[in-house]
Protein backbone atom coordinates (compact mmCIF):
# COMPACT_ATOMS: atom_id res chain seq x y z
CA UNK A 1 0.00 0.00 0.00
CA UNK A 2 0.75 3.48 -0.84
CA UNK A 3 1.46 5.88 1.75
CA UNK A 4 1.54 9.46 1.34
CA UNK A 5 0.46 13.38 1.89
CA UNK A 6 -2.18 15.05 1.17
CA UNK A 7 -2.63 19.18 1.36
CA UNK A 8 -4.75 22.20 0.80
CA UNK A 9 -1.76 24.47 2.14
CA UNK A 10 -4.08 26.02 4.57
CA UNK A 11 -3.53 29.76 5.38
CA UNK A 12 -5.70 30.11 8.41
CA UNK A 13 -5.51 32.02 10.97
CA UNK A 14 -3.27 31.09 14.13
CA UNK A 15 -5.94 29.76 16.70
CA UNK A 16 -4.27 31.94 19.66
CA UNK A 17 -2.68 35.07 18.25
CA UNK A 18 -5.16 35.25 14.88
CA UNK A 19 -2.42 35.80 12.58
CA UNK A 20 -2.16 33.88 9.20
CA UNK A 21 0.73 33.04 7.69
CA UNK A 22 1.34 34.51 3.96
CA UNK A 23 0.58 33.37 0.77
CA UNK A 24 3.89 33.36 -0.69
CA UNK A 25 5.87 31.91 3.19
CA UNK A 26 3.04 28.93 2.90
CA UNK A 27 4.08 27.93 -1.03
CA UNK A 28 7.90 27.93 -0.37
CA UNK A 29 6.83 25.86 2.97
CA UNK A 30 5.07 23.46 0.96
CA UNK A 31 7.64 22.69 -1.13
CA UNK A 32 10.09 22.05 1.74
CA UNK A 33 7.34 19.60 2.71
CA UNK A 34 7.38 17.81 -0.75
CA UNK A 35 11.06 17.60 -0.68
CA UNK A 36 10.98 15.96 2.78
CA UNK A 37 8.51 13.41 2.46
CA UNK A 38 10.43 12.30 -0.87
CA UNK A 39 13.51 11.98 0.96
CA UNK A 40 11.78 10.03 3.90
CA UNK A 41 10.47 7.26 1.31
CA UNK A 42 6.88 8.54 1.13
CA UNK A 43 4.90 7.40 -2.29
CA UNK A 44 2.91 10.19 -3.02
CA UNK A 45 2.46 14.06 -2.14
CA UNK A 46 -1.04 15.66 -3.24
CA UNK A 47 -2.03 19.11 -3.46
CA UNK A 48 -5.84 20.41 -3.27
CA UNK A 49 -7.24 23.28 -5.50
CA UNK A 50 -8.76 25.97 -3.71
CA UNK A 51 -9.83 29.92 -4.47
CA UNK A 52 -10.26 31.17 -0.33
CA UNK A 53 -8.10 33.57 1.46
CA UNK A 54 -7.98 30.45 3.77
CA UNK A 55 -5.94 28.53 1.49
CA UNK A 56 -2.76 28.92 -0.70
CA UNK A 57 -2.67 26.72 -3.53
CA UNK A 58 -5.47 28.10 -6.64
CA UNK A 59 -3.03 26.02 -8.73
CA UNK A 60 -1.53 23.00 -7.71
CA UNK A 61 0.61 22.09 -11.03
CA UNK A 62 2.65 24.90 -10.37
CA UNK A 63 3.31 23.97 -6.60
CA UNK A 64 4.38 20.58 -7.51
CA UNK A 65 6.47 21.63 -10.84
CA UNK A 66 8.13 23.46 -8.11
CA UNK A 67 9.16 20.45 -6.21
CA UNK A 68 9.65 18.22 -9.34
CA UNK A 69 13.13 18.95 -10.11
CA UNK A 70 14.25 18.65 -6.49
CA UNK A 71 12.51 15.43 -5.87
CA UNK A 72 13.13 11.99 -7.47
CA UNK A 73 10.98 8.98 -6.61
CA UNK A 74 7.75 10.83 -4.64
CA UNK A 75 4.27 10.59 -6.94
CA UNK A 76 2.82 14.16 -7.55
CA UNK A 77 -1.07 14.84 -7.44
CA UNK A 78 -3.56 17.68 -6.76
CA UNK A 79 -5.97 16.70 -4.87
CA UNK A 80 -8.24 17.24 -6.12
CA UNK A 81 -8.28 19.38 -9.47
CA UNK A 82 -11.75 21.33 -9.82
CA UNK A 83 -12.40 19.68 -12.81
CA UNK A 84 -15.88 21.70 -13.22
CA UNK A 85 -14.88 25.06 -13.17
CA UNK A 86 -11.37 24.40 -15.22
CA UNK A 87 -10.99 23.63 -18.79
CA UNK A 88 -9.83 20.15 -19.28
CA UNK A 89 -7.49 20.71 -22.06
CA UNK A 90 -5.37 23.45 -19.68
CA UNK A 91 -5.50 20.59 -16.86
CA UNK A 92 -4.40 17.88 -19.24
CA UNK A 93 -1.39 20.35 -20.59
CA UNK A 94 -0.80 21.35 -16.97
CA UNK A 95 -0.47 18.10 -16.11
CA UNK A 96 1.33 16.33 -18.60
CA UNK A 97 3.77 19.47 -18.53
CA UNK A 98 4.58 18.64 -14.41
CA UNK A 99 4.92 14.56 -15.49
CA UNK A 100 7.67 15.34 -18.39
CA UNK A 101 9.63 18.13 -15.59
CA UNK A 102 9.32 14.98 -12.97
CA UNK A 103 10.10 12.34 -15.77
CA UNK A 104 6.91 10.44 -15.12
CA UNK A 105 5.72 11.42 -11.47
CA UNK A 106 2.36 13.05 -11.97
CA UNK A 107 -1.38 12.32 -11.18
CA UNK A 108 -4.49 13.89 -11.44
CA UNK A 109 -6.97 13.97 -8.96
CA UNK A 110 -10.35 15.26 -10.66
CA UNK A 111 -13.45 16.39 -8.43
CA UNK A 112 -16.00 18.56 -8.33
CA UNK A 113 -14.82 20.24 -5.23
CA UNK A 114 -16.17 20.69 -1.75
CA UNK A 115 -15.89 24.77 -2.04
CA UNK A 116 -17.97 26.90 -4.55
CA UNK A 117 -16.19 29.97 -4.80
CA UNK A 118 -14.32 28.70 -8.48
CA UNK A 119 -17.93 28.93 -10.10
CA UNK A 120 -18.74 32.57 -10.17
CA UNK A 121 -14.56 33.53 -10.26
CA UNK A 122 -14.83 31.21 -13.92
CA UNK A 123 -18.25 31.88 -15.42
CA UNK A 124 -20.03 29.02 -14.16
CA UNK A 125 -23.44 28.24 -12.94
CA UNK A 126 -23.58 26.04 -9.78
CA UNK A 127 -26.88 24.81 -11.71
CA UNK A 128 -24.86 23.02 -14.05
CA UNK A 129 -23.34 20.94 -11.14
CA UNK A 130 -23.15 17.55 -11.88
CA UNK A 131 -23.41 18.23 -15.46
CA UNK A 132 -20.27 20.35 -15.64
CA UNK A 133 -18.10 17.47 -13.97
CA UNK A 134 -19.69 14.59 -16.18
CA UNK A 135 -19.01 16.52 -19.34
CA UNK A 136 -15.15 17.49 -18.34
CA UNK A 137 -14.24 14.45 -17.12
CA UNK A 138 -15.65 12.90 -20.53
CA UNK A 139 -13.10 15.68 -22.16
CA UNK A 140 -10.14 15.22 -20.07
CA UNK A 141 -10.31 11.89 -20.53
CA UNK A 142 -10.79 11.84 -24.49
CA UNK A 143 -7.71 14.55 -24.28
CA UNK A 144 -5.76 12.34 -22.23
CA UNK A 145 -5.83 9.12 -24.31
CA UNK A 146 -5.84 10.39 -27.71
CA UNK A 147 -3.25 12.85 -29.40
CA UNK A 148 -5.80 14.28 -31.85
CA UNK A 149 -9.55 15.12 -30.43
CA UNK A 150 -12.81 15.41 -31.91
CA UNK A 151 -14.98 16.84 -29.32
CA UNK A 152 -18.36 18.12 -28.50
CA UNK A 153 -20.91 19.02 -25.71
CA UNK A 154 -22.86 21.51 -23.96
CA UNK A 155 -20.93 23.72 -22.06
CA UNK A 156 -17.56 24.46 -23.83
CA UNK A 157 -16.81 24.97 -27.58
CA UNK A 158 -16.36 21.85 -29.66
CA UNK A 159 -13.15 20.46 -31.11
CA UNK A 160 -12.82 19.70 -33.83
CA UNK A 161 -9.52 17.06 -34.63
CA UNK A 162 -7.25 19.00 -32.58
CA UNK A 163 -3.84 18.33 -31.36
CA UNK A 164 -3.45 19.01 -27.87
CA UNK A 165 0.54 19.07 -26.57
CA UNK A 166 2.81 18.28 -24.94
CA UNK A 167 2.17 14.57 -24.16
CA UNK A 168 2.31 13.26 -20.95
CA UNK A 169 5.61 10.48 -20.27
CA UNK A 170 3.10 8.13 -18.68
CA UNK A 171 0.81 6.35 -21.22
CA UNK A 172 -2.08 7.13 -19.75
CA UNK A 173 -1.44 10.03 -17.63
CA UNK A 174 -3.26 8.34 -14.01
CA UNK A 175 -6.24 10.41 -13.47
CA UNK A 176 -8.32 9.51 -10.53
CA UNK A 177 -12.13 10.42 -8.89
CA UNK A 178 -11.81 12.19 -5.80
CA UNK A 179 -15.51 12.09 -3.99
CA UNK A 180 -16.61 12.91 -0.22
CA UNK A 181 -18.94 9.81 0.02
CA UNK A 182 -20.98 10.48 -3.07
CA UNK A 183 -22.32 7.03 -4.34
CA UNK A 184 -23.04 8.31 -7.96
CA UNK A 185 -19.50 9.34 -7.48
CA UNK A 186 -18.64 5.80 -6.60
CA UNK A 187 -20.21 4.06 -9.62
CA UNK A 188 -18.99 6.48 -12.14
CA UNK A 189 -15.26 5.83 -11.31
CA UNK A 190 -16.00 2.21 -11.02
CA UNK A 191 -17.70 2.32 -14.30
CA UNK A 192 -14.63 3.68 -15.80
CA UNK A 193 -12.18 1.78 -14.50
CA UNK A 194 -10.60 5.09 -12.64
CA UNK A 195 -8.55 4.67 -9.17
CA UNK A 196 -10.62 6.46 -6.87
CA UNK A 197 -9.99 8.35 -2.94
CA UNK A 198 -12.25 8.88 -0.64
CA UNK A 199 -12.27 11.39 1.77
CA UNK A 200 -13.16 10.82 4.62
CA UNK A 201 -13.19 13.45 7.41
CA UNK A 202 -15.80 12.27 9.61
CA UNK A 203 -17.53 9.07 11.53
CA UNK A 204 -16.11 6.09 11.03
CA UNK A 205 -14.35 4.97 8.13
CA UNK A 206 -15.44 1.12 7.92
CA UNK A 207 -18.82 2.84 7.05
CA UNK A 208 -16.89 3.50 3.63
CA UNK A 209 -17.06 -0.19 2.86
CA UNK A 210 -20.73 -0.03 0.99
CA UNK A 211 -19.28 2.77 -0.77
CA UNK A 212 -16.31 0.59 -2.25
CA UNK A 213 -18.39 -2.28 -3.00
CA UNK A 214 -20.31 -0.32 -5.11
CA UNK A 215 -17.62 1.23 -6.80
CA UNK A 216 -16.15 -2.65 -7.47
CA UNK A 217 -19.34 -3.87 -8.50
CA UNK A 218 -20.03 -1.00 -11.09
CA UNK A 219 -16.46 -1.49 -12.47
CA UNK A 220 -17.24 -5.64 -12.81
CA UNK A 221 -20.15 -4.59 -14.71
CA UNK A 222 -18.21 -2.50 -16.89
CA UNK A 223 -15.76 -5.68 -18.05
CA UNK A 224 -12.91 -4.25 -15.53
CA UNK A 225 -10.68 -6.55 -13.66
CA UNK A 226 -11.36 -5.77 -10.17
CA UNK A 227 -8.13 -7.13 -9.27
CA UNK A 228 -6.48 -3.65 -10.76
CA UNK A 229 -8.41 -1.19 -8.81
CA UNK A 230 -7.19 1.86 -7.25
CA UNK A 231 -8.74 2.79 -3.62
CA UNK A 232 -7.46 5.54 -1.55
CA UNK A 233 -8.26 7.40 1.39
CA UNK A 234 -7.78 11.33 2.24
CA UNK A 235 -8.15 11.70 6.08
CA UNK A 236 -7.07 14.50 8.94
CA UNK A 237 -4.02 13.41 11.08
CA UNK A 238 -0.78 14.11 13.00
CA UNK A 239 1.98 12.25 14.32
CA UNK A 240 4.26 12.96 17.44
CA UNK A 241 6.48 11.09 19.72
CA UNK A 242 3.70 10.22 22.01
CA UNK A 243 -0.12 10.27 21.43
CA UNK A 244 -0.87 12.72 24.23
CA UNK A 245 1.38 15.13 22.33
CA UNK A 246 0.19 14.31 18.85
CA UNK A 247 -3.31 15.21 20.35
CA UNK A 248 -2.62 17.90 22.31
CA UNK A 249 -0.91 19.69 19.57
CA UNK A 250 -3.36 19.04 16.93
CA UNK A 251 -6.58 19.87 18.70
CA UNK A 252 -6.36 23.72 18.68
CA UNK A 253 -5.91 23.91 14.62
CA UNK A 254 -8.53 21.10 14.15
CA UNK A 255 -10.84 22.98 16.30
CA UNK A 256 -10.76 26.29 14.47
CA UNK A 257 -10.69 24.75 11.07
CA UNK A 258 -13.67 22.76 11.99
CA UNK A 259 -15.57 25.43 13.40
CA UNK A 260 -14.79 27.95 10.95
CA UNK A 261 -16.24 25.85 8.22
CA UNK A 262 -18.96 24.55 10.50
CA UNK A 263 -20.28 28.37 10.52
CA UNK A 264 -20.35 28.14 6.82
CA UNK A 265 -22.38 24.97 6.68
CA UNK A 266 -23.96 25.25 9.49
CA UNK A 267 -22.17 22.13 11.48
CA UNK A 268 -22.30 21.92 15.51
CA UNK A 269 -19.63 22.92 17.61
CA UNK A 270 -16.41 21.36 17.78
CA UNK A 271 -15.22 20.49 21.33
CA UNK A 272 -12.18 18.25 22.59
CA UNK A 273 -14.95 15.60 23.28
CA UNK A 274 -15.68 15.50 19.19
CA UNK A 275 -11.80 15.33 18.75
CA UNK A 276 -10.95 12.72 21.09
CA UNK A 277 -13.85 10.68 19.61
CA UNK A 278 -12.64 10.79 16.29
CA UNK A 279 -9.24 9.89 17.47
CA UNK A 280 -10.15 6.51 18.72
CA UNK A 281 -8.98 3.47 16.82
CA UNK A 282 -12.12 3.35 14.60
CA UNK A 283 -12.65 7.16 14.32
CA UNK A 284 -11.66 9.39 11.41
CA UNK A 285 -8.74 11.61 12.69
CA UNK A 286 -5.32 9.50 12.54
CA UNK A 287 -3.73 11.29 15.56
CA UNK A 288 -0.58 9.79 17.57
CA UNK A 289 2.12 8.32 18.33
CA UNK A 290 3.92 6.14 15.02
CA UNK A 291 2.61 2.74 16.40
CA UNK A 292 -0.71 3.92 16.95
CA UNK A 293 -1.09 5.75 13.55
CA UNK A 294 -0.05 2.55 11.87
CA UNK A 295 -2.50 0.47 13.58
CA UNK A 296 -5.25 2.60 12.65
CA UNK A 297 -3.88 2.40 8.93
CA UNK A 298 -3.95 -1.18 9.29
CA UNK A 299 -7.18 -1.61 10.11
CA UNK A 300 -8.09 0.76 7.41
CA UNK A 301 -6.75 -1.24 4.85
CA UNK A 302 -8.68 -3.84 6.54
CA UNK A 303 -11.49 -2.54 6.42
CA UNK A 304 -11.90 -0.82 3.00
CA UNK A 305 -8.96 -3.10 0.93
CA UNK A 306 -6.94 0.37 0.42
CA UNK A 307 -3.88 0.35 -2.07
CA UNK A 308 -3.22 4.32 -0.84
CA UNK A 309 -3.22 5.87 2.01
CA UNK A 310 -3.19 9.69 2.19
CA UNK A 311 -2.58 11.45 5.11
CA UNK A 312 -3.66 15.49 5.59
CA UNK A 313 -1.63 16.83 8.25
CA UNK A 314 -1.46 20.81 7.77
CA UNK A 315 -4.99 21.38 8.95
CA UNK A 316 -4.98 25.27 9.96
CA UNK A 317 -1.93 27.41 10.38
CA UNK A 318 0.28 24.77 12.26
CA UNK A 319 3.93 25.55 12.90
CA UNK A 320 5.84 24.64 9.55
CA UNK A 321 8.79 22.72 12.09
CA UNK A 322 5.28 20.81 13.73
CA UNK A 323 4.17 19.89 10.10
CA UNK A 324 7.88 18.62 8.58
CA UNK A 325 8.45 16.59 12.02
CA UNK A 326 5.11 14.77 11.20
CA UNK A 327 5.86 14.01 7.61
CA UNK A 328 9.38 12.85 8.67
CA UNK A 329 7.52 10.46 11.00
CA UNK A 330 4.79 8.96 8.62
CA UNK A 331 7.73 8.15 6.23
CA UNK A 332 10.35 6.38 8.82
CA UNK A 333 8.11 5.36 11.73
CA UNK A 334 4.37 4.61 10.19
CA UNK A 335 5.66 3.68 6.96
CA UNK A 336 7.85 0.92 7.60
CA UNK A 337 5.12 -0.56 10.41
CA UNK A 338 2.57 -0.41 7.88
CA UNK A 339 4.30 -2.07 5.30
CA UNK A 340 5.73 -4.98 7.48
CA UNK A 341 2.39 -5.56 8.75
CA UNK A 342 0.61 -5.78 5.66
CA UNK A 343 3.79 -7.90 4.13
CA UNK A 344 3.33 -10.35 7.18
CA UNK A 345 -0.47 -10.66 6.38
Amino acid sequence: MEIGISTFMEATPHPVTGKAIGHAERLRNGVEEIVLADQVGLDVYAVGEHHRADYAASAPAVLLAAAASRTKNIRLSSAVTVLSSDDPVRVYQAFSTLDGISNGRAEIMAGRGSFIESFPLFGQSLDDYDELFEEKLELLLAVRDSEKVTWRGGHRPAINNRGVYPRSVQDPLPVWIGTGGNPESAVRAGTLGLPVVFAIIGGMPERFAPLVNLYKQAATRAGHDPRKLQIATHSHGFIADTTEEAADTFFPYTQAQMNTIGRERGWPHYDREAFDSARSLRGSLYVGDPEYVAEKIVLLHKNLGLTRFLHHVDIGSMPHREVLRSIELLGTKVAPIVRKELARS
